[in-house]
């Protein structure tokens, strides 16, 4: 099911957002990641993890994608699986897509369908939760039902990106990201890519939340301009 949050009375809407979760999250745990961009006059619509049902989560947000009653620009926000899902989309080229944003991206095996060979389903939630963020708020979050235990360490269907990935696309990822480390998720965003000081998997969650979605507002706002991204704001001195 589909959880939806709209810019606030009597604003026009500057656009449509759609989140795609990650493994084992359910849409309230982008509650208050839906708030925050709605306040600021977007659509946010979320899916919970995708790959649960791949086909399911494909053919929703393709309805969604089109549907005329969401005004463009159609962003596809995706993390963890939810980002190579946002990646599928685009490879195949599907309409009404009119940009990305990716936060951390699955790199080894768990990226490719594949087991995750370094233990971490031995260590327990807690060591689950330490991987994901240190955002106390987002810790209960997850604790009290928005994230299954042990699903992120469950090899996902996979989830193939072949294609060309020509709309912009911005990515976040956590420096301290013990999930997908930094230094081998690089090579896997196809645009522009901001690391996040200390931040872990959760990237969009963490403690840094509020700059993360003001990074993600101004990438919007720049796409309201055109595709090219023109610059609003240029730092002088």
């Amino acid at each position: 099911m589909t959880d939806a949050y709209d810019e606030p009375a009597g604003i026009a809407p500057r656009g449509t957002v759609l989140v795609a979760a990650g493994r084992g999250e359910t849409a309230a745990a982008y509650a208050r990641f839906g708030r925050r961009i709605a306040a600021d006059g977007y659509r946010v619509r979320v899916l919970p993890d995708v790959t649960a049902d791949l086909g399911a989560g494909l053919a929703e947000a393709g309805k969604l994608l089109v549907d005329d009653q969401l005004p463009g620009p159609h962003v596809v926000v995706g993390s963890d699986t939810g980002a190579l899902f946002a990646l599928a989309l685009a490879a195949r080229g599907a309409p009404g897509l009119d940009a990305l944003v990716l936060a951390g991206i699955p790199v080894g095996d768990a990226a490719d369908g594949g087991g995750d060979d370094r233990g971490w389903d031995d260590r327990g939630w807690d060591a689950e939760i330490e991987a994901r963020t240190a955002c106390p708020t987002h810790r209960r979050v997850l604790s009290e039902g928005a994230a299954t235990p042990g699903a992120l360490f469950v090899a996902p269907a996979p989830i193939e990106v072949s294609g060309h990935i020509t709309v912009p696309s911005l990515g976040l990822h956590g420096d301290a990201d013990p999930i997908s480390p930094l230094d081998q998720a690089r090579s896997r965003y196809p645009g522009t890519l901001v690391t996040i000081a200390g931040g872990r998997h959760d990237v969009l969650n963490d403690l840094s939340h509020r700059t993360v979605a003001a990074t993600i507002v101004l990438f919007l706002e720049r796409l309201r301009l055109g595709p090219d991204l023109p610059r609003i704001a240029t730092v002088e001195r």
